[in-house]
């Protein structure tokens, strides 16, 4: 066991386990894409699917128009929004024999496999193979993490973009101040396509110029200001290239950015407040209006719905970066690589607890920050275990045996809630078991698919055949355009129970339980994610439990 720690001496056996964790780590890859394979279909439709796959047809019919019809710089507001993906989605699907929307998962699921092997890369580049290989496996068993990527068709791939440009970052920090047409190119595709997913891709200026600073004032301290500053201003415009292509990027995939020079700052003023008509969520066990979200809205759920022990060895990392930060014997250049990590992992968050912007869905919007907390979560694993070599080398095999089952939590827990693993809650927070009454799981509406599977398995059971002259009528509380997509074109949906046949209803707070007899139930460790009702011959007033928004 004590080759498994970084030590300097390149010995044989430390080859060796280093080679371990790389093939480990391959594998790894290969297994999460040969499940994702299998899979990708089980996936439901989200609310914004529909709309989003609109968007891409609207930005294509742009593009192959020369730009005379422009309506998808005004559709919705998803126009301030990058449609990278779903324009790659709409392209995809005219080549590969699948209906469009499972094209969606299962490109969603390859760019979540491109995200893992990338956060993997950079862990590895930071601190090792074993880092690399720990930040890999608690990124790939972090449920949020993982059941996002097949149907959350922004904040995935934006999560994705912002892990590439931060192994840009890094590279830059190594090869500073002459970084490598490679870094370069890294650089400004990370840069391209992070704020042409979302402005918010703009916070990386702020990891890089906060990030700099040991790196900067060590330099003044060994040589002089001027030099210091001749190297910064070089390195800059070494990145020209870089910030022209990103530029270029996320122009192609988010056009409306850059028909005018200050359409990004009034994406930012937009979203910066609240542009809908608020509603209300369960947070805590008590309904509140998304835009009166308490503080500790984002700490408590991070807290609940992160595996234990990327929680335990994130906290670590980031209080080794601010005892790093303070210590001589650590490099300028090795703090700022870990200061712009940390800050990737816990400045939005400090910047949402600060501003308190309207905040619902869970965590989805703030996932991006779950892979550099998995990369400090890596060094601190790396480190933690090297210490012990160094030490209480007999210890080793316990903390290694205390990882994995800390592990194998999240992965139970992935396979009993399949394919929701984005409900995932900890078992700090009981499971969804002991969150379902405080929090909401299905906000997505994914259910209604096995939910409509499990519709048309009864009625061809029963041999039931709709009314004469007209279709199956199904009421819905939850997306309508989903439920139609999962019914298919024998069913017609709608609010209106009155006058339906059956209700498919969400198991959230706001869609009521019926008295009526109950089809088809959905649930995961106890907890109903959707049913359908038989209402014929039955009077039902209202689907929802509370008076809409």
């Amino acid at each position: 066991m004590t080759s498994i720690t970084t030590s300097a001496v390149d010995t044989p056996s430390r080859r060796s386990i280093e080679r371990a964790c790389d093939d480990t780590a391959i594998l790894v890859l290969v297994v999460v894409a040969v499940i994702a394979g299998f899979t990708f279909r089980d996936y439901g439709l989200g609310w914004d699917d529909y709309t989003h796959a609109e968007y891409a047809d609207l930005l294509l019919k742009m593009y192959g128009s020369g730009f005379r019809d422009t309506s998808a710089l005004s559709f919705a507001n998803l126009y301030m929004y990058g449609g990278g993906f779903d324009m790659a989605a709409a392209l995809l699907h005219k080549v590969i024999p699948l209906e469009l929307f499972e094209t969606r998962r299962l490109l969603g699921a390859i760019v979540g496999i491109i995200g893992f092997t990338v956060n993997w890369r950079l862990a590895r580049r930071v601190g090792g193979p074993l880092a690399g290989l720990a930040a890999l496996l608690l990124l790939a068993l972090c449920p949020t993490f993982y059941g996002h990527m097949f149907m959350n068709p922004k904040d995935a791939p934006f999560a994705v973009a912002m892990i590439i440009l931060m192994l840009g970052l890094v590279r830059l920090v190594e090869e500073y101040p002459h970084p490598t047409p490679r870094t370069v190119l890294i650089t400004g595709l990370g840069a391209g396509l992070s704020i042409g997913s979302r402005v918010l891709g703009g916070l990386a200026l702020l990891y890089a110029l906060i990030g700099f600073m040991p790196l900067l004032i060590e330099e003044v301290r060994t040589k002089d200001a001027r030099d210091a500053i001749k190297r910064f201003a070089q390195t800059a415009y070494t990145l020209l290239p870089g910030l022209i292509l990103g530029y270029l990027v996320m122009g192609l995939i988010w056009p409306w950015s850059i028909i005018a020079p200050n359409h990004p700052f009034l994406a930012v003023t937009y979203f910066s407040h609240f542009f809908e008509k608020p509603w209300k969520e369960m947070f805590d066990g008590a309904l509140v209006s998304v835009p009166d979200m308490p503080w500790s809205y984002l700490p408590t759920l991070f807290a609940l719905q992160l595996p234990e022990v990327l929680l335990a060895l994130t906290v670590a990392g980031v209080g080794g970066t601010f005892i790093a930060l303070v210590r001589k014997d650590v490099s300028g250049r090795r703090k700022t690589i870990l200061l712009m990590l940390a800050l990737a992992a816990v400045l939005p968050i400090a910047i949402a607890i600060v501003k308190r912007p309207a905040l619902y869905n869970g965590i989805r919007h703030f996932i991006f920050v779950i892979p550099p907390m998995t990369v400090l979560a890596g060094l601190a694993f790396a480190r933690g275990m090297e210490k012990l070599g160094e030490n209480r080398r007999t210890w080793q095999p316990a903390a290694l045996a205390l990882f994995l089952f800390g592990l194998l939590l999240p992965l139970g827990e992935m396979i009993r809630l399949h394919p929701y693993q984005y409900t995932h809650f900890n078992h700090i927070a009981g499971t969804v078991r002991g969150a379902d009454d405080h929090y909401m799981l299905d906000y997505w509406g994914l259910a209604f698919k096995q939910a409509s599977d499990g519709l048309h398995e009864q009625l061809d059971a029963q041999h039931l055949s709709p009314p004469p002259g007209r279709k199956w009528k199904v009421a819905v509380c939850g997306p309508q355009r989903p439920a139609q997509v999962a019914l298919g074109p024998d069913f017609t949906i709608g609010w209106d129970s009155h006058a339906a046949d059956f209700a498919m209803t969400l198991g959230e707070f706001y869609c009521k339980g019926l008295s009526a007899p109950v089809m088809v139930e959905i649930k995961r460790d106890d907890v109903v994610f959707a049913r359908v009702y038989d209402i014929r011959g039955r009077t039902i007033s209202s689907l929802l439990s509370i008076p809409p928004p």
